[in-house]
């Protein structure tokens, strides 16, 4: 089950999703979740295409084959990946593969270990 998040209003605990919204019936305030995930993003969480926190040292796994780009070769589903770096921008994993070497991957390829 899903936590979801406390009213931005007045810190009740007892929200619940209405379509697109979340609800507080204890104030009646009403906050699309669009906003909750971007709230996520602001402070720089990281998450992996199952919807799991990443952090500096994590072991990841790659979930699909992906082409490695100035090269002939492709890193195959299933690469464990240990020891990852957290970076700002586009591919926000930096990581050292082993056969590879140095390499930025994008957090919606991988799962956490």
């Amino acid at each position: 089950m899903s936590k979801l998040p406390n009213c931005p209003a007045c810190n009740s605990d007892y929200t619940y999703e209405d379509g697109v919204l979340f609800v507080c019936p204890e104030c009646g305030h009403e906050w699309p979740m669009e906003q909750d995930a971007e709230n996520a993003e602001e402070t720089g969480v990281i998450r992996d295409a199952n919807g799991n926190e990443l952090n500096d040292g994590d072991t990841i796994t790659v979930i699909k084959d992906l082409k490695v780009k100035g090269s002939s070769s492709v890193l195959k589903q299933g690469t464990k990946v240990k020891n990852i770096r957290l970076v700002d921008g586009d591919h926000d994993i930096d990581c050292k593969i082993d056969g590879f070497g140095p390499m930025k991957l994008k957090s919606e390829f991988v799962k956490k270990v």
